[in-house]
């Protein structure tokens, strides 16, 4: 008897993107990990990016970023960018880790953690900084309760602590140039 036929192509985990600037809550459209993974890597960024990385002053840099700089909500679909305009949750949430002493050396330690399987990690747009996107399991606990539970694994195996804005769902991340982003070879084969 022939198996029934089966569609084994993966689903994607979808999020709602937003056009600059970030007072802008209303989401353009959905984007996926690869759009998202694509966007980054172009250089459609990168004159922004280099831009913000010479600004020095940090009240000045975070206007520049608020202003100048599309974002996504990594952690799922909104019909507005608050907590109560969730339409559906992405199974992902966004690890924020800040001025960093080596961004290359956590970033090989982030992709080699044997509890938490990379879905994308790029260098944040101030560039002392990583984005640690991952997945979590929403049958096991909350967003929130996921969040903590990774912030105190992060604490006690690598003495760091994350940025504690990761703990909201709507977290709008700014999307940077980074053309060294990782992206989980799994979704490459689409």
């Amino acid at each position: 008897i022939p198996e029934p036929f089966s569609d084994k192509r993966m689903i994607i985990p979808k999020f709602s993107f937003f056009s600059r600037p970030v007072s802008n809550t209303i989401p353009s459209k959905e984007i996926n990990l690869i759009d998202a993974y694509s966007l980054i890597i172009s250089d459609d960024y990168e004159v922004n990016t280099n831009r913000l990385r010479k600004i020095g002053e940090k009240s000045e840099a975070r206007k520049f970023k608020a202003a100048n700089f599309d974002y996504v909500t990594f952690s799922g679909i909104f019909s507005k960018r608050s907590d109560n305009g969730l339409l559906k949750h992405s199974g992902l949430i966004t690890i924020d880790f800040d001025h960093l002493a080596s961004v290359e050396e956590l970033k090989q330690q982030l992709l080699d953690d044997r509890y938490f399987e990379t879905e994308l990690l790029f260098c944040s747009p101030s560039g002392d900084g990583l984005k640690w996107i991952i997945p979590i399991d929403l049958t096991q606990g909350s967003h929130l309760d996921n969040f903590r539970a990774i912030a105190s694994y992060i604490s006690q195996i690598y003495g760091l602590e994350v940025d504690s804005s990761g703990k909201d769902i709507s977290r709008a991340c700014f999307l940077p140039c980074d053309p060294n982003c990782y992206i989980n070879p799994k979704y490459l084969n689409q």
